[in-house]
């Protein structure tokens, strides 16, 4: 394997890479053609379309023509090539991008965590690197009015949500109006085609497009950047000929004079048609959300040697033409192409189409994961369709959702300029989110002094609202398609995460004595029984109310208890070596661990590996250099399960770095420890609690999972009931529970169930 491939099958983001040979650059940056810029480089296919789809019309002086290619090519540069390529894509989260990475940079240097669970111990994560230099005065206050504000984080919260879910409205309509509008150009051809036959093209591609989702990228990856390399050659090529052969003085449009010109001589209808000028940087938001895939410099060399220049040659091609056929607004991409290359531009211009839908769609399923690593979506099914390729993952649930709602958008609208005006909008939303984010990354994150930040967000904010505004005037006209949309997800992004943190207050507030447990033993008739019992828990210390709840109505507990909380951690990707973190609860005859298993915000929480030998093992180890390095007495611990993280809590990857098991027979283990480098293996008998927990280990492990279903209290607002009881608890009953993603048998599993009120 090259290195090229190994770094795309692993991620950038794994690797972190800080030099790299010129050819692996250039071989990434051909490869991230097909995965970044597939949404990007279809654009021409309805910007000017979109345009003048309203009342402004063309004149003989071409000023509209000069004023909207000039507007084309100035929010191209500025936006996409000054804005992402050289700022934003600069501010990475361990090689992470897009809007869920500069939040999480945020999270950690301004304390915004949303997370519940957060410990100090996840600080030392090796992907938890924070700037070393000191905050300056405005990075120091802006840090203290945050931690003393928390409607402003409940607010950026919300934010983050809204410019995600214009993201996820964006995976619904690329798709739509990206095939839609490379099939239309049949009828450029074929002129008695029906509208309705283009709509059934579009369906059934958009259907096969969606059903074969659950077989993954990877199979067919290796012909998206060919494609899309073949449909940026093609359009550059038919646009450097529509210039010499049409007019020759299209250059002129580079002066930016004629934007204001534009906008003097159209007035408001000039203004209104911006929202289809937004159109030409529609995928630059998936340039900055891939950047995990690929490296920074490789995804700029792509865009600065390939794609920017090529979509300048069509937009001015395309410009070129129509200032000598103003007849031909109505498909002026097709109607541009000379007749010798029609048809094959056409098929290059459908599959070019179909990557661009699916780099979106894949796109969507990622931050539908992110989310729900976040709290701020249910857990669903995920799938990861590739064992090699990093990232490649399926969303069941929300693959046949998006399908219906781009089948409604086809359907419904069957109209480009309604789906464009519905995607102006949301790619709009979503780019003045991040100059927002941005701004706060290059103060508090950056150390920047407030005029370089005031700067940034003053000029490429102004340009985004200016857009914003134009787009939002086509609300009547589909705009309204993302608002829905967003209000829809936000609405369940929101209930989930507020019930989830009410659910975990809960939790919290009950937390029980284990010693008082414990001491009603005798009353209650409490036992120990063989076996290991491994408790899902909320909390990441303490014990938590639902164990009092089973042993009050079942006075029995297993002789090895384990209380394993999953958790998610502000940071990309958890190393496995720093997966599981291992603690005592209590003292030693109690015989109750606390297990955390943690993952990043990108990782998947799905594991193949056996979790109950993983993490038996991972206790023995701990035990065995809790000897070698005694912990404090008792009376130096909170005995009552009380927020403390023991200073030997380990992680058992790391431990196995210096020693490992070797077992021949259940009850013949023996630990070889190895003190260094230089020092023979030793071997040493396990100890009298190792051999414990293996014979407990051998009669049995039972998995106990409580579901706490909330009511809302009589007193609440009908909103709120409506908000809980109704939505809340739909989501918690159709949500994935932690034991399927451990792959937990069902015979092992033990449920309880308990109510709590909010």
């Amino acid at each position: 394997m090259n290195p090229s491939e190994e770094f795309v099958e692993h991620g950038m983001s794994q690797q972190n890479l800080k030099r790299t040979s010129c050819a692996t650059v250039l071989t990434l940056a051909y490869q991230s053609l097909g995965i970044v810029y597939g949404d990007l480089s279809t654009s021409p296919l309805y910007v000017y379309k979109t345009t003048f789809s309203g009342k402004l019309k063309l004149k003989e002086n071409d000023e509209e023509i000069f004023g909207v290619l000039s507007f084309i090519i100035w929010t191209f540069t500025i936006t996409a090539l000054f804005k992402y390529v050289f700022i934003v894509m600069s501010a990475d989260d361990n090689g992470e991008g897009g809007t869920f990475a500069l939040y999480s940079l945020l999270c950690r240097h301004a304390r915004l965590s949303i997370l519940p669970n957060q410990q100090a111990t996840d600080e030392k994560l090796t992907a938890y690197t924070t700037q070393d230099s000191e905050d300056t005065w405005l990075s120091s206050h802006l840090k203290l009015f945050i931690e003393k504000h928390p409607r402003f984080q409940k607010g950026l919260l919300i934010f983050v949500l809204l410019g995600t879910c214009m993201t996820i409205g964006d995976g619904v309509i690329t798709p739509a109006i990206s095939v839609f509008s490379a099939v239309s150009g049949v009828q450029v051809k074929i002129k008695e085609l029906h509208d309705n036959y283009v709509v059934i093209i579009s369906c059934v591609i958009l259907v096969v497009l969606f059903s074969i989702q659950h077989h993954g990228t990877h199979r067919v990856a290796f012909m998206f950047a060919p494609v899309v390399a073949a449909w940026l050659l093609c359009i550059s090529g038919i646009g450097i000929y529509n210039i010499f052969h049409w007019n020759r003085q299209i250059y002129r449009a580079l002066s930016p004079f004629y934007m204001l010109k534009f906008l003097k001589t159209t007035g408001l209808e000039g203004w209104m048609s911006l929202g289809g000028v937004v159109l030409s940087i529609t995928g630059v938001e998936a340039m900055y959300a891939a950047l995990g895939h690929f490296s920074a410099l490789s995804i700029k060399v792509a865009f600065t040697c390939l794609v920017y220049p090529s979509l300048i040659f069509a937009y001015m091609g395309e410009a070129a033409f129509l200032s000598k056929h103003h007849h031909a607004i109505q498909g002026s991409f097709y109607k541009a192409i000379p007749e010798t290359v029609f048809w094959p531009v056409f098929v290059v211009a459908t599959f070019a189409a179909i990557v661009g839908s699916q780099a979106v769609i894949s796109a969507t399923f990622s931050i539908v994961s992110q989310c729900c690593a976040l709290n701020c979506f249910p857990p669903v099914k995920i799938v990861h369709t590739s064992s090699r390729i990093y990232g490649q993952i399926y969303v069941p649930e929300v693959n046949w959702i998006l399908m219906c709602l781009c089948l409604a958008v086809t359907i419904g609208l069957r109209d480009i300029d309604m789906m464009g005006h519905a995607y102006g909008l949301a790619i709009t939303t979503v780019m003045f989110v991040t100059t927002c984010l941005m701004t706060l990354v290059m103060v508090i994150v950056w150390k920047q002094g407030i005029i370089k930040a005031i700067m940034f967000l003053v000029l490429f904010g102004s340009i985004e609202l200016l857009y914003i505004s134009a787009s939002y005037c086509k609300i009547p006209e589909g705009g309204w398609i993302p608002l829905v949309l967003s209000f829809a997800f936000m609405s369940i992004m929101f209930t989930w995460n507020y019930g989830t943190m009410k659910k975990h207050e809960f939790d919290v507030e009950n937390k029980v004595s284990m010693s008082k447990i414990l001491s009603l033993g005798p009353c209650l008739g409490m036992v120990r029984v063989p076996g290991i019992g491994i408790i899902f828990s909320n909390l990441a210390s303490g014990v938590p109310a639902i164990f009092g709840h089973f042993v009050t109505n079942l006075p029995a507990f297993h002789q090895v208890l384990v209380f394993v909380c999953v958790k998610s951690v502000q940071v990309p990707c958890v190393n496995d070596n720093e997966r599981l973190v291992i603690s005592r609860i209590g003292p030693k005859e109690y015989r109750m661990f606390c297990c955390i298993v943690r993952y990043g915000y990108k990782d998947l929480q799905q594991e193949n590996y056996n979790f109950e030998n993983k993490l038996v093992s991972a206790i023995i180890q701990f035990v065995e250099i809790e000897e070698s390095d005694p912990a404090p007495t008792p009376e130096e611990l909170c005995m009552d399960g009380g927020n403390f993280m023991e200073h030997l809590a380990v992680s058992p990857y790391t431990l196995n770095n210096s020693c490992y098991i070797e077992k021949s027979f259940p009850f013949s283990c023996v630990l070889r420890v190895k003190k260094n480098e230089n020092d023979h293996l030793q071997e040493s008998p396990y100890k009298d609690e190792s051999m414990q927990i293996l014979r407990a280990k051998e009669s049995g492990v039972t998995y106990i999972l409580g579901h706490s279903y909330a009511e809302a209290k009589k007193s609440s607002s009908i909103l709120k009931k409506f908000a809980i009881d109704v939505v809340y608890a739909f989501l918690s009953k159709n949500c994935r529970d932690p034991d399927v993603y451990l792959n937990v048998a069902h015979t092992s599993l033990l449920e309880v169930g308990m109510v709590y009120h909010v």
